[in-house]
């Protein structure tokens, strides 16, 4: 593998792979410049194939905004997504928003590749992950504390008041620039920039590299750059990286294991204390998580049958490494406040601020979720620590 310098500028980066000509087109996702780059590469070279940094769902998304409409909320909470889906909303209206700033629409870069591409007679791959498994893959390797935190910084990200103009994001297409970012945001939380960031650079690669037959051109974020002229002429395992792994052997035995404390304290306190006291440990304990369980669930503004369901299912649920007391508040929330087709159409200009995020049906189910299940986790910990005490 080899790289030149092209005409085309620096944001453009000649790769030799066997036979392959591979024009790798470093962008920025919000940049009318760079749109208009890629327009100029893929008609100027006019490659067999024109890969792009996307997956069939978000281009979906990109083609048809109105997917949001047929999402099945009480299925995504169910089958354990709603993290899942609260991330793709922040990344969403993330993008939204800074669009909105420099009246670019997101992927717009993407589109136009896709779109030229076929102009010009040109293949389209679709080389980046799975959308869903990516963010699959990063909640598995999180505590929970640790997705708070990812989320409250996603939070901040949509929520905040930061502007940027276009020139800010042009020099952001610097790639020592960019590298120096992603290696201070792997200092804080290294596990998502591995799935975020270094898996996606293999998976992009092993794409882009089997895309075409002879001239292929690829359009990427540019902090992907630097990764994929990495990776290019490695072997990766394209399959090992599609798929979720299970919760690691430490989380589950820690589940079981607070389980197994929590026994461990009642036993002994019926077998040492007498019934009295066993009982009354086993009372503190379902008031101490099932009232820190309902405050979460108030802070959301939740309907007060739902406050009433956290209340009463988190003091078994934070005893179970597979169940969680936010999921059947959620569920509840959903059943009684069904969303309506108005909160999928407004749902990525309601959740960056927190008024239209308490006012949107869908983002305040993943409130309740979310707050429910800290407060819960936090009155789990409280409340062994309350009957220890009462030893």
């Amino acid at each position: 593998m080899s790289t030149e310098s092209q005409n085309f500028g620096p944001n453009v980066d000649l790769l030799r792979y066997g036979e392959k000509e591979i024009y790798l087109v470093g962008t920025a996702h919000l940049s009318q410049a760079s749109t208009e780059l890629v327009d100029h590469v893929v008609r100027e070279i006019r490659p067999d194939t024109v890969a792009v940094e996307l997956c069939e769902s978000r281009y979906r998304s990109l083609k048809d905004p109105d997917r949001w409409k047929n999402t099945d909320l009480l299925s995504v909470i169910r089958e354990g997504r709603g993290y899942v889906l609260l991330a793709q909303l922040l990344l969403t209206a993330f993008q939204k928003k800074l669009g909105n700033q420099l009246k670019i629409k997101p992927g717009a870069e993407m589109m136009r590749a896709v779109a030229v591409a076929d102009e010009v007679g040109a293949a389209t791959v679709m080389a980046d992950r799975e959308i869903r498994t990516t963010l699959k893959r990063t909640w598995s390797v999180l505590s929970i504390w640790s997705a708070a935190k990812l989320i409250a910084t996603m939070l901040g990200s949509v929520l905040g008041d930061h502007k940027i103009d276009e020139a800010e994001i042009e020099r952001l297409k610097n790639t020592d620039a960019l590298e120096g970012a992603l290696q201070e945001f792997s200092e804080h939380l290294p596990s998502v920039r591995v799935t975020l960031i270094d898996e996606r650079d293999q998976f992009l690669a092993a794409k882009i590299r089997e895309a075409g037959q002879k001239k292929i051109v690829a359009v990427v974020g540019a902090g992907h750059v630097p990764g994929i002229k990495r990776h290019l002429n490695e072997a990766i395992d394209v399959e090992a990286l599609s798929t979720v792994p299970p919760k690691s052997l430490r989380s589950r035995i820690g589940g079981w294991l607070f389980l197994a404390v929590f026994v461990g304290f009642i036993i002994y306190g019926f077998v040492q204390a007498g019934a009295e006291k066993g009982i009354d440990m086993m009372q503190m304990w379902f008031w101490v998580t099932g009232f820190a369980a309902a405050f979460g669930s108030a802070l959301a503004l939740a309907h007060p049958l739902t406050v009433l369901s956290a209340f009463i299912a988190s003091p078994f649920t934070t005893l179970h490494p597979l169940l969680a007391s936010g999921w059947v508040a959620a569920l509840v929330e959903a059943m009684i406040r069904k969303p309506r087709v108005s909160d999928f159409e407004t749902i990525a200009d309601d959740i960056t601020s927190v008024r239209g995020a308490y006012r949107n049906r869908i983002s305040r189910i993943l409130l309740v979720m979310i707050l429910t299940n800290v407060f819960g986790s936090i009155g789990a910990v409280l409340g062994l620590g309350v009957i220890a005490g009462m030893l």
